[in-house]
């Protein structure tokens, strides 16, 4: 019987993110991970759905500064962070952890 190779193709979460909707949600879930990378992770995922030169732009960091801002193991200052949630057109928001 002759087996049969299968191959996958590697997962890019940028695919899914088209909408507002999908990625404020993409984001709020991510930001919930308490390992920091997750949310960074998350952000540089939806900067690569929408276009990394155009949030680049819109947020005034370099390109290549965005991308290592963005990247495995950095840590971003708020700034920074800050700017390019602007530049993709979401905001964080601040609520109490429980209501008691």
């Amino acid at each position: 019987m002759k087996k049969t190779k299968t191959s996958y193709s590697t997962f890019d979460a940028a695919h899914y993110l088209d909408n507002d909707i999908v990625i404020a949600e993409y984001l709020s879930a991510a930001v919930e991970d308490p390992n920091p990378d997750v949310f960074i992770a998350a952000l540089g995922d939806v900067a690569k759905a929408r276009g990394m030169a155009q949030i680049a732009k819109e947020s005034g960091l370099g390109r290549e500064s965005l991308y290592k801002a963005l990247s495995s193991g950095s840590h971003p200052r708020f700034e920074t962070v800050s700017a390019v949630l602007h530049a993709l057109g979401v905001k964080f928001t601040v609520e109490p952890a429980s209501t008691h």
